[in-house]
């Protein structure tokens, strides 16, 4: 069986994808996400609740679909790398990379010996459908898409040389990390951050790799997209639905005051 992991193909070949966050935390939200045609959802364990258990199971809620899961992790060890590919991540983010050094030792994670140093355990995985998957050793080094955040100014530094590292496949911008080590925290669209995204974004795009970034404003992403973002997420399932509740909640406006209960009878 060939290598197969169609969005690492599609931004090789430079396709645009349009994402969603996922935040929730819960695999039926993701399985609804899954229905919505966006090219991509992010299983995010940095900043949501979610564990090996939880990804696995959205993993699996989103399996019978077409977009394709995006796992971020929570940091870039080598022992949570490879759990998450064994359970069948193909595709993974890792944030807060600031050297090529990183980069390199997060590569080496995602591939096995001698190429890298991921542990082999294959036959026990999802990854390989429990060894249904015959070749699943010979073809999973290719398989896998890894994408690497830049999103401190130590990072923007260094932004050419993490490009440069061979089995990174793309370079995601964090807007809101990357304006607080600026100096502007919870102000991502300050000009001077604005600035730096899209330089950075044109860095990126000139070296071969995939761009990529979050916003929920549509007019942002429709200006990443033409600066050659290749994969932009546009917007968070959680915030989503608090956005339409509470809407809804304001449209119904002031509610008459509850009548008094009885009192009720003394015991």
């Amino acid at each position: 069986m060939p290598a197969h992991n169609p969005f690492k193909t599609a931004l090789a070949a430079r396709q645009p994808r349009i994402g969603l966050w996922l935040s929730m935390a819960d695999p039926y939200l993701a399985e609804t996400a899954a229905t919505c045609g966006y090219d991509w959802l992010l299983i995010d364990n940095e900043h949501a609740p979610n564990d090996l258990r939880s990804t696995l199971a959205a993993l699996q809620a989103v399996a019978a679909h077409p977009t394709q899961p995006v796992v971020r992790v929570v940091e870039g060890s080598t022992a949570l790398i490879k759990q998450m590919l064994d359970i069948g991540a193909k595709t993974l983010l890792v944030p807060m990379v600031d050297t090529a050094g990183q980069a390199r030792a997060i590569v080496a994670a995602t591939q096995y010996p001698p190429r890298g140093v991921r542990g082999v355990g294959s036959a026990t995985g999802r990854a390989s459908q429990w060894s249904s998957r015959a070749d699943y050793l010979s073809v999973a080094d290719d398989e896998v898409c890894l994408l690497v955040q830049a999103e401190t100014t130590t990072a923007l530094a260094n932004l050419a040389a993490i490009c440069a590292v061979e089995g990174v496949h793309g370079v995601f911008i964090g807007p809101a990390d990357l304006a607080a080590s600026m100096g502007h925290r919870g102000n991502p669209g300050h000009p001077d951050v604005q600035a730096a995204i899209e330089s950075a974004m044109r860095t990126i795009v000139a070296s071969g790799k995939a761009a990529g970034t979050l916003t929920s404003d549509p007019a942002l992403a429709r200006r990443y997209l033409d600066l050659g973002c290749t994969f932009v997420a546009v917007g968070v399932d959680l915030l989503l639905f608090t956005q339409a509740a509470r809407r809804r909640r304001g449209e119904i406006g002031a509610t008459p005051a509850t009548e008094a209960a009885p009192p009720s009878a003394a015991y």
